[in-house]
């Protein structure tokens, strides 16, 4: 199934007009603050939320050797044989997990082709879990490569401690929306999340060839750290492309498209891209912090009213996501959630 990397949401609310400039946020003052600092922060998060959708965000908790340490096991893995990534392709996970190839995932398939290659683990469960057991799409173990030593701790460890960051941003969320601060919590328990590796081959400045096309992402929200080389771009309400460049210490977050249901709109899941014409490879890592599956995605109270009705049919975070990774991946093709 073919299908566009702009989502229903994201479609929409990138009509709208998000400034140019993206905001840094220093998360510092939520983490060990009181009530005060932390209406500062949901205060400013929101309202980069209600703009372009992105934001820098500084004093995150994430420790930067952690992150250093994970670039290096990414490097590791991107650099084995083809044939021994491929031990662990995402074709054989049930689960949607592993190693795809170039080619393997197209978030704009009508327009662009990907040059990039990618990981995946999730939420790692044994075969005894009551929802592996029960067969729940998504949910189950990760494959992991051979003969990487600390591969798979490392990994495991960055994605503890971005969950545990993107519970707090929802957090945030839920006060700039003026829910109560745990409104999310029960919600994001066994979240799906994704961590996901990505390596960019430079790649020529060509119509329909891209590090990734114009895409929304699909969940709550992303946070991506990036290492020295450029290459993530917004648009802006103009249809103008503007450069995300990496600043030391800091993650960018932005906003999917189930948050933009969430909250009518009033979120922004804007179109961003990658372009890698830097002549050398480029890597980042990304964590989708998504819903648990059975959460239902529908407009929050505080997000409607008799003039703003809600825009978007109910849906549940699992059937968004299926419906999503669908469309986008080649080993997917025909698949229905």
């Amino acid at each position: 199934m073919a299908g566009n990397g702009i989502g229903a949401a994201g479609a929409a609310r990138a009509r709208l007009d998000p400034s140019d400039s993206i905001p840094v946020v220093d998360l510092g003052p939520f983490l060990n603050g009181g009530a005060e600092g932390k209406a500062g922060v949901a205060r400013a998060i929101g309202d980069a939320c209600q703009g372009i959708g992105f934001f820098y965000l500084t004093n995150h908790g994430v420790p930067q050797g952690l992150i250093d340490a994970l670039f290096s096991q990414s490097r590791r893995f991107f650099a084995l044989p083809h044939a021994e990534k491929m031990r662990v392709s995402m074709e054989g996970s049930p689960n949607h997990r592993g190693y795809y190839p170039i080619g393997g995932e197209n978030v704009d398939p009508e327009h662009t082709f990907d040059i990039k290659e990618g990981f995946d683990i999730a939420l790692e469960l044994p075969p005894d879990d009551p929802d592996v057991v029960a067969g729940k799409p998504l949910h189950g173990p990760n494959q992991w490569p051979r003969d990487l030593p600390g591969f798979r701790d490392t990994l495991s460890e960055y994605y503890d401690t971005l969950c545990g960051l993107g519970r707090t941003l929802c957090r945030a969320f839920a006060i700039s929306l003026d829910l109560p601060e745990d409104f999310f919590d029960a919600k994001v328990a066994r979240p799906l999340t994704q961590l996901r590796l990505l390596r960019y081959p430079p790649h020529r400045e060509r119509q329909g060839e891209m590090g990734a096309g114009a895409h929304t992402d699909y969940g709550c929200v992303s946070i991506l750290a990036q290492e020295g080389i450029g290459g993530l771009e917004v648009r802006n309400s103009a249809g103008e492309w503007r450069a995300v460049p990496p600043i030391p210490g800091s993650l960018v977050c932005n906003v999917g498209d189930m948050m933009a249901r969430w909250t009518n709109d009033r979120f922004a899941a804007t179109v961003h891209r990658v372009v890698n014409v830097s002549g050398r490879d480029r890597y980042s890592a990304v964590v989708f912090f998504d819903p648990d599956y059975d959460v239902e995605i529908a407009c929050l109270e505080s997000c409607q009213g008799p003039d703003d009705p809600p825009k978007y049919p109910p849906t549940t975070s699992g059937e968004y996501l299926l419906s999503r990774f669908n469309a986008t991946y080649a080993y997917r093709e025909g698949m229905k959630a």
